[in-house]
């Protein structure tokens, strides 16, 4: 008897257990599904995440206040330094920094601004001129701010689209009004192009304010030191081949500056692009793992439904085996006909739980919105392998039973 007869023989004996053979192939259907959604959702988050990132700009370098231990026990007696405006300008020196090609220090608040009776909470971002170019916003209409809004800490604004539908409406034109931000009036002179929404927030939910203004009208930004503190400072590097021989230029030039003894640890981080997204890679891929784990559980379980089925139907069949045998059929052919009809069994409930899996995987890509699945071929490959490797396991018991019954005894059977 060859394979095709006994895929046959398989489905015959499947269509007159139909609901036994759902009821069994149900472990092995959630399993499937939960794998193929857990992974299409995790390779789609990752995906998600590493476009964030290259929307933000190239070649960055992010430097933050506080150091790899500030969040552990003390090392060093000495107060740790805020980021300031002038540490932001002295990255600026070629001899010192060469491979930075131009920085963005930022100070960022999250504030109400109004307009007429409309009113918001919302992102304020103060910014300096280059901000556009290092950070990859675009200007949809209007003035960016300029060098001169800086020197005269000007009361000047951009907003996003998403401020401007909140506080606007739609189709409303804001270039030229006057909104209050922390009761502050400040003219609108621009407006952002749209980035987007995304895995960490709404883009386009951001006023942008000279640097200067936010640092000493919305806010006060000086330290004890009388410097201007910056939330943080962004550095677009020369080339993608540079940025460990910038970040390390960076620390140099910050640690000097900071009077940072060398046995004491960084007061301020400098991260890449590829730092961040090779930590958040770590965590996606960690949660997925256990979640994966959770997921083969269930396969398990539906393996052992189907050896447990498998071993029933022999004992049902017992009669029929010993007709076969009494008839002529070899052992190694009774084998190959439950081994089939096991692997087929736990085949089908793969493809449904493939077919499921991709499914919800899609439904959560449409409810959630900027969210995007990956659904890789070679993981339903994967996938359909091991659900024929779980009934060939599972199926090698029952189909000894199987074969190893005496004709004589088989007959008898009642």
């Amino acid at each position: 008897m060859d394979l095709s007869e006994n895929i046959q023989l398989a489905l015959r004996a499947l269509a007159a257990n139909r609901l036994r053979a759902a009821l069994t192939m149900l472990g092995i259907v959630i399993g499937v599904g939960a794998v193929i959604t857990l992974l299409s959702v995790g390779k789609g988050v990752e995906k998600s995440v590493s476009d964030q990132f290259k929307s933000i700009g190239t070649n960055l370098l992010f430097i933050v206040p506080g150091g790899a231990t500030q969040s552990g026990p003390a090392q060093s007696t000495r107060a740790p330094k805020d980021l300031t405006s002038a540490d932001a300008e002295a990255l600026l020196d070629p001899l010192r920094a060469p491979d930075v090609l131009a920085v963005s220090p930022e100070y960022d608040i999250f504030a109400e601004a109004e307009f007429a009776r409309e009113n918001t909470t919302t992102n304020v971002w103060g910014v300096a001129p280059n901000f556009l170019a290092v950070r990859d916003y675009a200007l949809a209409d209007g003035q960016f701010i300029s060098a001169v809004d800086i020197t005269s800490r000007s009361r000047v604004a951009l907003l996003g689209p998403t401020v401007i539908k909140k506080l606007y409406g739609e189709g409303e034109f804001a270039i030229g009004t006057t909104i209050k931000i922390r009761n502050i009036p400040f003219k609108v002179v621009g407006v952002l192009a749209s980035k987007g929404g995304s895995t960490f927030g709404d883009a386009d939910d951001v006023i942008l304010v000279p640097l200067s203004t936010m640092q000493e009208r919305l806010t006060n930004a000086r330290n004890r030191e009388g410097d201007l503190r910056v939330s943080y400072i962004t550095a677009q590097v020369t080339a993608s081949d540079r940025m460990d021989a910038a970040a390390q230029q960076v620390t140099d030039l910050l640690r000097e500056r900071h009077e940072i003894d060398y046995r004491d640890e960084d007061d301020f981080s400098v991260v890449t692009q590829t730092d961040v997204l090779s930590a958040f890679g770590q965590v996606t891929t960690a949660i997925t793992a256990f979640l994966g784990a959770i997921a083969a559980i269930s396969l398990l379980v539906g393996g052992i439904g189907i050896m447990n089925i498998m071993l029933v139907s022999v004992t049902e069949r017992t009669r029929e085996i010993g007709l076969r045998k009494a008839v002529g059929a070899k052992r190694r052919e009774i084998l190959w006909q439950f081994l089939v009809e096991a692997v087929t069994l736990s085949l089908l409930g793969g493809v449904i739980g493939i077919a499921f899996g991709v499914s919800a995987g899609l439904l959560i890509a449409r409810l959630q919105q900027n969210f995007q699945i990956v659904i890789a071929w070679d993981t339903i490959a994967l996938a359909t392998l091991f659900s024929a490797a779980v009934g060939l396991f599972f199926g090698i018991y029952p189909a000894y039973r199987a074969s190893a019954l005496s004709p004589m005894e088989a007959l008898r059977y009642e």
